[in-house]
């Protein structure tokens, strides 16, 4: 992996760990960041011997969001283009990878930086946290998919209150509407988090995989559609090596070691 300037990237038992990396800056989320995200969650992506990914952020604060003291506005011919060519990719990424991705949130995750953390899988957030839209105030409206992603996750009302609202919605909040799976004392968050991941990583990685895809799909099918689905890759699961392992394992009374 190459470095970068930045994020920080680390790999540990199957985890690989990206950090957002300019905290003078509350990690406000440049040209340069979105081209070394974009290159590192590909890359993840690939790899099959990873496992689970985190996505934190340095210092007091997830993402402060968009940059809009960079300069970068040259970079892009206009808006559009920026979230389309600078921005998307990410998130397809993060969706499409074949492996669970847990945003552990520190204080602010604003703007387009909340996007990214309820895009993760999963989200584990500090006491201390909060997630704010604050395009109302200025005349726009939530970007990065915001509407798509709160309205699946807390539905119409819910959705369009916090989108027009203005208005900081702490952990313990997320924690209540399911913007978040889990809230700890912010001196844990980073041991929770690594502790949670170590905890996903022991179990199947053809599960993790093919839940992940029938969950994200979800939103595109109906009850049948997902029941087939499900039908026919539990038929293709029987008798896999993780399969086998792991009712040995529980016969066996041991904990199992999939591939």
């Amino acid at each position: 992996m190459q470095k970068f300037e930045t994020i920080n990237y680390s790999l540990e038992n199957q985890v690989a760990t990206v950090s957002l990396n300019r905290p003078e800056k509350l990690n406000a989320m440049n040209y340069t960041m979105l081209m070394e995200l974009t290159s590192v969650t590909e890359q993840i992506k690939k790899d099959e011997s990873i496992k689970c990914m985190i996505l934190r952020g340095e210092g007091r604060a997830f993402s402060s969001g968009a940059d809009l003291s960079s300069g970068d506005r040259k970079k892009w011919k206009d808006t559009e283009e920026a979230l389309n060519k600078g921005y998307l990719p990410i998130f397809d990424n993060i969706v499409t990878m074949p492996k669970p991705v847990i945003s552990s949130v520190r204080g602010a995750a604003a703007g387009i930086a909340s996007a990214y953390s309820m895009a993760c899988d999963l989200t584990i957030m500090s006491e201390k946290s909060y997630l704010l839209q604050p395009f109302s105030n200025i005349g726009l409206i939530p970007d990065g998919g915001s509407h798509w992603l709160l309205y699946n996750i807390l539905g119409y009302k819910r959705a369009y209150q916090i989108a027009i609202e203005n208005e900081r919605i702490s952990a313990d909040e997320c924690l209540r509407i399911g913007l978040a799976n889990k809230v700890v004392i912010d001196e844990n968050l980073e041991k929770e988090t690594d502790n949670w991941a170590k905890k996903i990583i022991k179990q199947s990685s053809q599960s993790l995989m093919h839940s992940k895809k029938i969950m994200r799909d979800i939103q595109h099918k109906s009850f049948n559609e997902t029941y087939l689905l499900e039908s026919s890759i539990q038929k293709e699961l029987q008798g896999s090596y993780d399969n086998l392992e792991g009712v040995k394992a529980f016969l066996e009374k041991r904990p199992p070691k999939f591939k």
